[in-house]
């Protein structure tokens, strides 16, 4: 945002409405001016996009290599962090570039073609895309993108699509969205790069839950415009499905231009040595990171470390823990939660909740040969958030605990039918649930259980079998039920609910008055989501419509209020059509909002 000419404030996309304020980095840009040249609108905001170029970013990694610190994956990846980091000097150091390509709020400035806006960044000395055209048909658009695709390899940055525009703004109001996207652009994607090379290795990988993820090794090879050494083989079944075998010869891609992954083997170039994988065999039949117990999880086709002390499985919880969706603790996550752990100040999540300012201010994110220390303003700004998460609502901790079954949502379900975490654990509602269904099993009592579940309206009946008076649908299902159950009565789930008590944390839900609840705008007011939203999820459209009174179920019927409609609506959109259900997009809801 410009200001009477004057850099005023950048920030990220965020959720479209609140993003990360990345002012100072930004600064250190070297093409993005602080002041614009010439007359300049008096407000002008213009959007882009940072970006690392081929060059710099092959540069940056022999740097990172050189100091032993990991390699960044891509440079879409390194840009995206280099402009979010803490501290303003590292995103000096990083070669980044700027390309604008619109424009938001203009004041004081005849702009009414998108057209007009490239020659105005050009006056006001702001970098923009070096090619760009006007189309007035189908195949002079289709031309263009087949250029475009001829000479974009050259370009110094990587690209993966065209995007075709509507010129006129006042057109483009006109036009207006649909739940997805704009009407008035569409993305032209072309298709990934494929290449051949050869598999070297396959190594295996700890995630936060303990499961094992197979990783191939790579001789290294350029794909859209990056080194890639590594793919992903996803899981064993993968593996065996696609005959993957070390020692071939395979065809990897880019899978939306940033993650590696094999498509498929080049058999006729295999040697007679490859033999078929074994995963038990490859890893010895033990976690590669702690050497504890593996076992195939029956509901799933991946193997799992059953040791839950697992350093590997406790970085990973670790960053799920203070992610933004979870704690929101920020700057604890990437190198700085693998130093924490391999310097053993953290060994469980909750361990956060005791580190000092100055053991955080020295924990060094480098190697014994090059330290480099987190310093004293970041840790005491970790420390400030670490302080916050101690007041997150229920709902956050229920899903920052990374319980198995528990999203955000049925974290959300959860926190408002109980008061505290205590509540949850030893949930009646939750015993209720597995109750009537093993009644229902048995054919006996499952109506009293099914009307006590009903009054406290954790459940309502069932519309899809009439007369049967015994059918409820739940908040809640049995699976959910039984994991939160089983989890807060094992002795690690005895153990979390102890500590938190000790570090005198105490979430509870932001359930409100029955009174207060009636005076809230959306107060009586039932929806019902469907398909993917453009810019929030389900579970951050949830939370505003619970947080103004109103309630999300889970099926459409004739009690449903609105049915909020994405991109790739199902049954539920089409369950609305034939009860006469109003139907919104997002659109429709942020205005009701």
């Amino acid at each position: 945002m410009y200001e009477g000419g004057r850099l005023k404030y950048a920030a990220t996309r965020g959720d479209g409405f609140v993003g990360d304020d990345i002012t100072e980095n930004i600064k250190t840009i070297r093409s993005v001016p602080h002041q614009l040249r010439g007359a300049a609108p008096k407000t002008f905001e213009v959007r882009g996009e940072a970006y690392l170029d081929k060059a710099g970013f092959q540069q940056l990694n022999k740097q990172r290599q050189a100091a032993g610190l990991p390699l960044f994956a891509n440079p879409r990846n390194a840009a995206a962090g280099s402009l979010k980091h803490l501290d303003p000097k590292i995103a000096a150091q990083r070669p980044l570039g700027m390309v604008f390509y619109g424009s938001g709020a203009v004041e004081d400035a005849d702009v009414d073609l998108h057209s007009k806006v490239f020659a105005l960044f050009k006056n006001l000395d702001l970098p923009t895309h070096e090619h760009w055209w006007l189309a007035d048909s189908v195949d002079e658009i289709l031309r263009v993108i087949h250029q475009l695709d001829k000479i974009r390899r050259e370009f110094a940055y990587e690209t993966d699509g065209a995007v075709v525009k509507v010129d006129s703004f006042r057109q483009r109001e006109r036009l207006g969205f649909t739940a997805k996207s704009p009407r008035w652009a569409i993305a032209y994607k072309y298709a990934a790069e494929r290449v051949e090379t050869k598999l070297h290795d396959i190594i295996v990988q700890v995630g936060r839950t303990g499961i094992l993820t197979p990783v191939a090794v790579l001789e290294p090879v350029l794909v859209s415009g990056s080194t890639v050494s590594r793919a992903t083989l996803h899981n064993e079944d993968e593996i065996k499905r696609k005959d993957i075998r070390i020692g071939d010869t395979v065809v990897i891609e880019k899978a939306g231009e940033v993650i590696p992954a094999v498509v498929e083997v080049v058999k006729s170039k295999r040697p007679r040595n490859a033999k078929p994988f074994n995963f038990f065999e490859h890893v010895h039949g033990k976690c590669p990171v702690c050497g504890g117990r593996i076992r195939r999880d029956p509901q799933f086709v991946a193997w799992r470390c059953e040791n839950i002390a697992c350093p590997a499985q406790t970085t990973r919880r670790l960053e799920f823990f203070t992610a933004r969706g979870a704690l929101d603790i920020e700057s604890i996550g990437g190198i700085v939660a693998d130093k924490l752990v391999e310097r053993g100040l953290v060994r469980e999540p909750l361990d956060l909740f005791q580190l000092k300012t100055e053991q955080l201010a020295k924990l060094n994110l480098g190697t014994e040969e090059t330290p480099r220390v987190f310093g004293e303003k970041n840790a005491t700004k970790a420390m400030k958030a670490i302080e916050r998460a101690k007041k997150m609502p229920l709902s956050r901790w229920l899903y920052a605990l990374a319980i198995p079954e528990v999203g955000k949502t049925t974290a959300t379900q959860l926190a408002r039918f109980h008061d505290k975490i205590d509540n949850v654990a030893e949930s009646n509602l939750l015993r209720g649930v597995l109750e009537y269904h093993e009644r229902r099993e048995q054919k006996k009592g499952a109506h009293e259980v099914a009307e006590r579940l009903i009054k406290s309206g954790f459940a309502e009946r069932s519309k899809s079998k009439a007369g049967k008076n015994t059918e409820i649908v739940t908040e809640v299902g049995p699976v959910v039920a039984k994991s939160v159950l089983d989890f807060f009565s094992s002795s690690s789930g005895k153990r979390i609910l102890q500590r938190m008590k000790q570090l005198g944390i105490e979430p509870k839900s932001e359930k409100v008055s029955a009174k207060k609840a009636a005076e809230l705008p959306l107060a009586g007011k039932t929806f019902v989501l469907t398909g993917t939203l453009p810019s929030m999820t389900r579970e951050e459209a949830t939370e505003k419509i619970e947080s103004l009174g109103g309630h999300v179920s889970s099926s459409v019927s004739k009690k449903t209020d609105y049915v909020l409609a994405g991109a790739d609506a199902g049954s539920k959109f089409e369950k609305a059509k034939e009860l006469g259900v109003k139907i919104i997009d997002e659109r429709q809801f942020r205005k009701m909002l």
